[in-house]
């Protein structure tokens, strides 16, 4: 039985996975990097340590990883200096599910972006845990994030449902054992992982009661 819910922040709460694509292939070509059409889904998921030094070691940047994730989580900061890019009924979904369930949050964004999105949408308080994946061992779609939003939740894995949007968040789900409901992200549709989602909805406003417990 589902007590918890579990978020991914990028593609499910906020329209960022291309302000993502937008920061870092600009930075690629600023720096004389080697930027290729697989570069933004390769990183999906990714925590910022992991997609920092995929910039360094594939893309080509001289920055040492550190400064790339620096420069980066600036101007992604600086992008929702005016909101967060919200996706439509966002904020009112996490307050109605948050009325009936436990909800934590699972980002692979860094824990400045992940804080200044909640804080601008006054939804902080809805959440009783947050992890970034920079946070544990392994980013998505290894399941630690999940893992550690359950632990810090104080719930059992299973008992938890998890919402995404890419392929490697569905797997990081279901690899931490949890119940999965993708709402596939228009930009980077999750392919194959899809199937393997307990169930399937086009937008935050199908994200019922009923859906999320199964």
């Amino acid at each position: 039985m589902t007590t918890a819910v579990i978020f991914d922040l990028d593609g499910v709460l906020v329209d960022s996975e291309q302000v993502w694509d937008d920061v870092r292939e600009a930075l690629a070509h600023e720096r004389g990097g080697r930027w290729h059409e697989r570069a933004q889904r390769d990183m999906m998921g990714m925590s910022s340590p992991e997609w920092s030094r995929y910039m360094h070691e594939r893309i080509g940047l001289s920055e040492s990883p550190e400064e790339i994730n620096s420069i980066v989580v600036e101007r992604m900061l600086a992008r929702y200096a005016a909101g967060p890019p919200w996706l439509p009924g966002a904020v009112e979904t996490v307050r109605r599910l948050a009325a009936e369930f436990v909800l934590g949050l699972a980002s692979s964004s860094n824990r400045e972006l992940i804080d200044r999105v909640l804080e601008a949408g006054g939804i902080a308080d809805c959440f009783r845990a947050t992890a970034s994946s920079e946070e544990v061992a392994a980013g998505k779609p290894a399941p630690d994030v999940y893992l550690e939003v359950a632990r810090r939740l104080g719930v059992d894995p299973r008992d938890c449902t998890a919402v995404e949007d890419s392929h490697n968040g569905i797997r990081s789900a279901k690899a931490a054992g949890m119940r999965c409901v993708a709402i596939p992200n228009a930009h980077f549709p999750p392919g194959d992982a899809v199937a393997e989602a307990d169930a399937v909805v086009g937008s935050l406003a199908e994200l019922t009661s009923e859906v999320v417990g199964g």
